[in-house]
Formats: C-alpha cells, sequence, structure tokens
C-alpha cells in the first residue's frame, strides 16, 4: 500500500523495460512500472522520485502564491526526507526544506508547512509575533497543525 495525498492506493508493479514511472491507475491503485519489479529498494527510488516531482509542482506553486502574501522573498526551497520534521528552514540563506513524506498527506497540510516555514523567515521562534503572522496568513493554521501532529511522520509497514 501506498499513500498519495493522505489516500491509501494499492501499488501494482509491473516489468517493463521502459522508463520506470508511476501513475495513478484507477481511485485506488496506483501502477509501477519498472525493469526492476523484485527489487524493492529500486521500487522505493522511482515512488520517491514520482513524490517528488509531486511535491515539486504544488510546493513551486505554494511559494509563488505566498511570497506576496506573507511579504517575504525565498531564494530556494528543497525537498528531502526528515526523519523527526515536516520542514525547516535557513533564515540566512532564506531556503526552506520540506519533508518529502507531506505528498502522503492532505494538500492543505503541505501548504501549512510551506507557509509555516516562510513565516520563520520574518520570525524566528514560536512566539506571540509567529503566532499572530501564522493567523493573519492562514486562520485554520492551529486545525491543520493538529492534523499533521495526530497523523504519523512516515508510513513504514502497513498493517492489516
Amino acid at each position: 500500500m501506498k499513500v498519495w495525498w493522505s489516500i491509501r492506493y494499492r501499488l501494482d508493479v509491473r516489468k517493463d523495460n521502459n522508463v520506470p514511472s508511476v501513475w495513478p491507475r484507477t481511485m485506488h491503485r496506483l501502477e509501477l512500472r519498472a525493469d526492476h519489479e523484485n527489487d524493492r529498494e529500486r521500487r522505493e527510488q522511482v515512488l520517491d522520485r514520482w513524490y517528488r516531482d509531486l511535491l515539486r509542482q504544488q510546493i513551486a506553486e505554494l511559494v509563488i502564491k505566498w511570497e506576496p502574501r506573507i511579504g517575504v522573498r525565498v531564494n530556494e526551497w528543497r525537498i528531502r526526507k526528515m526523519r523527526t520534521r515536516w520542514g525547516t528552514c535557513n533564515r540566512e540563506a532564506r531556503r526552506i526544506w520540506i519533508n518529502l513524506e507531506l505528498a502522503k498527506k492532505p494538500p492543505s497540510c503541505l501548504e501549512f508547512i510551506v507557509v509555516h516555514e516562510m513565516v520563520h523567515l520574518l520570525e524566528r521562534h514560536h512566539n506571540e509575533r509567529f503566532r499572530t503572522l501564522m493567523d493573519a496568513a492562514l486562520p485554520q493554521w492551529k486545525w491543520q497543525r493538529e492534523q499533521l501532529n495526530r497523523a504519523p511522520l512516515r508510513h513504514e509497514d502497513w498493517k492489516y
């Protein structure tokens, strides 16, 4: 099972000697085509690349949307796997990092994290100023934070 935008999908793996690819085949199935159908590590790499591509498009749109609203410029953003955080930022470089696992959460959670990290470019700490900036930018941010806090950071093994 795999997750994409908080929906669980059964993963169908098909042998294919062409370029490895992933796409939603039906409402409940993802299809992964690759020449290494029995190599779990390589399948995970293909899926991670697919998740990254999904996030790249979404993050680019969110940064463009939120820069003028928050009044901050993001010089660079990147995606990486993180074990303990949904996102982080470097204020000096004006760079934000987004956890790859957010591709598996609702899109509103990704937006919350992008806005959260952009606000951190203005205010380092989770103090009153930070909360005021978040309230002004994204009034429902506390609900989205709770949604993320209730969700596991990663889905390693599904038990049935």
